[in-house]
């Protein structure tokens, strides 16, 4: 048989294999002796994807004030790193806060004028940005998410979660989500608020995971969430803990959903099989602390986290934090579900905060229209 792509100049080809994820990319080299070589040319290194899970982006805070965030970032491949983690490419603003991160791709708010609270959307490997404006409700809002998915389409779309007292003009510290509002950056311009049939009781800082045009977002009340680009929500029941859960949190990884609960003792790790289904969860791993970190482990003065999970490989990343009079110590861990193995990263920033955002390179030119 032929081969379909034989007409298809090299440039084009690198452009369209650069946007399937790196494992994919692996396979890639498979097909032909001459996308091999396309895939392992010098020239091109920088275009594909080289890794998957190169770090994390994360926000510092010396003061615990707004008006004084900066950027850290960690690395946890020691494969690539930003050539400017600190976002310095972006314009000059006295204060810039990272909300979310999917697939290569950064939102971040201005702070400086609270009635003008502009969204910036960046690529940290290339250096793109553009602007998202402001609504009438941006200052008011508890929270935003970031939907791109650089296999399916180069535009991206953000999510801004309007609190049920916001028409009211209230205080920005009620957690209740009665409308969604989704700009996307095809059409350049917002939809009007979505108000939802019944408000969402979201988790503060319990972040939001965005897969196959779905965004989804923790509840307050053993649920998830699901908004599609569409402003539509459902709710999906998530299993209950037994031992006083301290949250739970969804991640993407291998191209579906998790669901980690983390206990007062234990951690459970679940995969959504059938959001069609009420009993849609599968256990993949329940562990205690103790287990974890065996003689390191306390019950007291110590919090533990789930942050992420692998986009690629069975792994999840926990952050073991360490409170006490002088201040607090952080601590970054790699857990491998197959062979049970725990692994030391590296020691966090003490002024680091949540979220914590997982970061792949993209370095095709997903922002080409921006600046």
């Amino acid at each position: 048989m032929s081969d379909p792509t034989i007409k298809v100049p090299d440039d084009l080809l690198v452009e369209v294999i650069s946007r399937v994820p790196y494992k994919s990319t692996c396979c890639c080299k498979c097909v032909s002796t001459r996308w091999r070589d396309l895939i392992s040319h010098p020239d091109h290194r920088d275009k594909l994807p080289r890794s998957t899970l190169a770090g994390f982006f994360h926000t510092t805070s010396a003061t615990g004030d707004h008006k004084y965030l900066s950027h850290g970032y960690l690395s946890v491949s020691g494969n690539w790193c930003p050539h400017d983690a600190s976002l310095s490419f972006l314009p000059e603003y006295e204060s810039l806060q990272i909300l979310d991160g999917c697939n290569g791709l950064l939102l971040c708010q201005t702070l400086d004028d609270p009635r003008t609270l502009d969204y910036v959307v960046c690529n940290p490997a290339t250096e793109k940005w553009v602007t998202v404006p402001a609504t009438k409700w941006s200052w008011l809002v508890n929270g935003a998410c970031l939907g791109f998915d650089p296999a399916v389409s180069s535009h991206f779309y953000v999510f801004e979660l309007v609190p049920a007292l916001a028409w009211t003009w209230y205080k920005r510290d009620d957690y209740s989500i009665e409308a969604v509002g989704i700009y996307s950056s095809k059409v350049g311009v917002w939809t009007h608020p979505i108000v939802l049939d019944d408000p969402i009781e979201i988790l503060y800082l319990s972040g939001g995971a965005f897969l196959s045009g779905v965004l989804y977002l923790c509840s307050d009340n053993n649920s998830v969430a699901a908004v599609d680009l569409e402003g539509t929500c459902r709710i999906i029941p998530i299993p209950t803990s037994h031992d006083d859960p301290g949250g739970p949190n969804v991640y993407v990884s291998r191209g579906q959903l998790y669901l980690t609960i983390q206990g007062a003792s234990e951690l459970s790790f679940w995969v959504l099989e059938d959001s069609s289904s009420e009993n849609c969860w599968t256990l993949k791993l329940n562990i205690s602390y103790l287990r974890l970190f065996g003689i390191d482990y306390s019950s007291s003065g110590q919090y533990y986290g789930v942050i992420s999970a692998h986009p690629e490989h069975n792994v999840i990343f926990i952050i073991k934090e360490f409170i006490s009079r002088c201040g607090s110590l952080k601590k970054l861990y790699s857990y491998e579900m197959d062979s049970g193995e725990l692994h030391f990263i590296c020691d966090l920033p003490w002024n680091s905060r949540l979220p914590y955002l997982s970061y792949v390179p993209l370095f095709s030119e997903s922002l080409a229209d921006g600046h």
